[in-house]
């Protein structure tokens, strides 16, 4: 990760507070807890998404009752439930960080129903884009990365002007705009699916997610949001 982000100097203008991204990172949290204790890693891979059983059965259809099912889940609820699970805490701090620094800003230009409405597509369509392109694997997929890649695109085309305080290469802190910062992390994703093509890290995801959230922001902001920043004044 060439930038970690911290901060923006972007306030809210539409909403008091950003209910649903807190909401959103107190339930992965609760749900990495659970996953941790009581549920055990193992358990929790029935609701993850592996492409070969989804496509086996299909979205609408039953369980696949693969190697890794033993809540007998239906294959197309895990497109929802594996976006709430994380392998450690480093996946989990990542994730959360980015949801936490650009999820408010997203909120606010949607409003907190459409907002939620569009983080959940995003994850949605990430999975699916990670079983269509790997339709024979059996790897579980897990993570919230699909869905905050549509938050991270729809940020993208909100606000590429606004400053984003960040640690570059994890150490060196700089103030610099979001469209280096998120322009950047896309261009990382377009290159990493072309050249890995292995089922380890879950790139289609978030090229599916990505995607979606460029395409749905331009539909689902509030009317009169401008994009790219217009009328953009420094705060």
């Amino acid at each position: 990760m060439v930038f970690i982000p911290l901060s923006d100097d972007n306030p809210l203008r539409s909403i008091r507070f950003q209910w649903v991204t807190v909401g959103l990172i107190a339930t992965n949290v609760v749900v990495f807890i659970w996953q941790n204790g009581a549920l055990g890693q193992a358990t929790a891979a029935s609701f993850a998404l592996i492409p070969s059983e989804l496509l086996g059965v299909g979205i609408l259809g039953g369980p696949a009752h693969g190697a890794y099912d033993r809540f007998n889940v239906p294959e197309g609820y895990t497109l929802l439930t594996y976006m709430f699970l994380h392998g450690d805490i480093i996946h989990l701090g990542s994730n959360m960080l980015f949801l936490w620094v650009f999820g408010d800003n997203v909120e606010d230009a949607m409003g907190h129903v459409r907002y939620l409405a569009f983080y959940l597509i995003c994850g949605v369509a990430g999975g699916l884009t990670h079983a269509l392109m790997l339709p024979a694997s059996k790897l579980p997929l897990i993570g919230a990365s699909g869905a905050i890649a549509g938050v991270i695109a729809a940020y993208l085309i909100l606000h590429p002007r606004v400053l984003v305080w960040v640690l570059a290469f994890r150490f060196i802190p700089l103030h610099i705009s979001a469209a280096w910062v998120l322009g950047i992390w896309v261009v990382t994703q377009l290159l990493m699916v072309l050249l890995n093509q292995s089922d380890q890290v879950a790139w289609w995801a978030h090229i599916g997610g990505m995607i979606t959230g460029a395409i749905l922001i331009l539909f689902m902001r509030r009317p009169g949001v401008p994009l790219f920043d217009r009328w953009f004044t420094p705060v």
